[in-house]
This record gives C-alpha cells, structure tokens and sequence, in this order.
C-alpha cells in the first residue's frame, strides 16, 4: 500500500473556517433572541438576558480557538448548556437543538474528511498523469 501524497493545502484549514462560520451564525441567531427576552421575560438585564449575553461571549470566543484539539469538545458541552436552557426560555432550547444537529452533521464531515486524508483520496492528494 502507497503512503497517500501530501497535500499542498491543509483542508483542516479550510473545515475550521466552516466551525468558526457556524459558531458567528450562532452569535446572530442568539442575538435576534434578544427582543424576545426583553419584552418577555424582564429584560435583557434579567437572568436570562444575562445567559444569552454569555453565549454570545462564549461562541465568539470559541472562534478563536477552533485550531485547539479540546475545541470540539468545548463547542459539545456548549451546545448541551444551550439545549437545557430550554428551562429558562424555550426559544434558546430550540436554537440549541438546531444547531445541535448542525454541529452533529459537521462532526459527521470532519471525521469523513479525516478518513478520505488518511486514505489518501482527497483531490489534492491525486497523483496527476503526464
């Protein structure tokens, strides 16, 4: 079996830009939850404002460590924090259970992507005929 050729771009590089896409998706998403805390549940400044802000910090700040190797695990424990604040406001449940199953579909890619690379059967890694 040959070694699989090596690649002159990191896909890897590429896929944590998709991650960090997804998490300011987030950031937009929980934002626009926003007006529906303030005129529901006592304002931004109440419990659950101050929840939604510290997602929004959380998610941003996930961006700039999606290259770190506990990143995936890190944006995991995330998204099960924002799946039980269903408890507080329903609505961030359901945000947290939709991009539940966003992240579910790219950890889905990500590990079929490290097994095309491994196998050498990326298009970059494609031996070109003369």
């Amino acid at each position: 079996m040959t070694t699989p050729a090596p690649l002159k771009k990191d896909p890897m590089k590429a896929f944590r830009g998709i991650m960090a896409g997804t998490l300011i998706l987030e950031v937009i998403v929980v934002a626009l939850a926003l007006p529906v805390i303030a005129k529901l549940h006592g304002g931004v400044t109440s419990l659950v404002g101050w929840t939604a802000f510290g997602f929004i910090a959380a998610f941003i700040a996930m961006c700039a460590f999606v290259r770190k190797p506990w990143a995936i695990s890190a944006v995991v424990g995330l998204h099960v924090l924002l799946i039980a604040s269903w408890l507080l406001l329903p609505a961030m449940g359901v945000i947290g259970v939709i991009f539940g199953l966003v992240w579910a579909y790219l950890l889905w890619l990500r590990k079929d992507l490290l097994k095309r690379m491994a196998e050498g059967r990326l298009p970059a890694q494609q031996q070109q005929q003369p």
